[in-house]
Parts: structure tokens; sequence; C-alpha cells
């Protein structure tokens, strides 16, 4: 049978949204980012496909929890998580792929188990752009 993860999975009637930027201000994002605004997307569409690309595939990559974010004498606990985003975001079934050249421009390879979160699969560069015909929408998050 194989790993799932393997097998080509259909994206007919399925949205794909895909995010460059792995940071976009941490104050003013704090209570809605891109992984958030992709939860709703998935649960109002349908079914979501989401690939990181750029800065933001190394959301999906292993790392210790964020830590808290000092300013002067304010400590600012409420910044997202982005893995735990994408976490949430996979329990519920969306799909996410990360783009090859961008983890190993940043040094990690998707062939290590240990590097990627679970669940999360390597997608090749323009793999993903052949298969927009099949997308109901894609969008840039």
């Amino acid at each position: 049978m194989g790993n799932p993860m393997d097998r080509q999975v259909s994206a007919e009637g399925r949205t794909l949204a895909i995010v460059e930027r792995g940071h976009r201000g941490a104050l003013e994002k704090q209570f809605f980012d891109a992984l958030y605004l992709a939860a709703e997307l998935h649960r109002q569409l349908g079914g979501l496909d989401v690939l990181l690309r750029g800065q933001a595939a190394t959301h999906a990559v292993r790392a210790r929890p964020l830590p808290a974010l000092r300013l002067g004498d304010t400590v600012v606990e409420t910044l997202t998580d982005p893995r735990a985003g994408l976490r949430t975001l996979i329990d519920a079934g969306v799909r996410v792929w990360a783009e090859e050249s961008a983890l190993a421009a940043f040094g990690f390879t998707g062939t290590d188990p240990d590097v990627l979160l679970d669940g999360v699969r390597v997608a090749a560069d323009g793999e993903l752009a052949l298969r927009w015909p099949e997308y109901r929408m894609v969008c840039f998050l």
C-alpha cells in the first residue's frame, strides 16, 4: 500500500492558498494571521490545500516554541505560532506542502523525517502550479 503521503491526491473542488511571506509583523497580525485565515477558508470553501513558499516554508520545520517578545518593560506573549497554526490546519484536513527549493534555501531538506512537522508534504518547484487547473480557485495569502 505504501505511504499515503506519496500518493497523488485530487485537488478537485479544493482551493489552493499560497503563502510566501513568513513574517508580516508580529504585533499587527497577532490575532489574525494568514494561517488563521486559511483555517476559515477551509471551513467556508469546503477544502483547502496550502503551499508554503519563500520564508513561509520555514513554518513547516520543527522548532522550539516561540519565546515571548520583550519591548522595554512590556512583554508580549500573544504572538501567533505558525507551527501551531499548521498543526491546527493539518488536523482539520488541510493538505500542506512546503516548496523544496525554499526549504533548501534555509538549509533544510524535506527528505529527513525529523525536519518537517508531521503531515507536511514536500513539493518540487512548479509541481502545484501544474495542477492549478484542477483547483476551484488559487489565491495568495
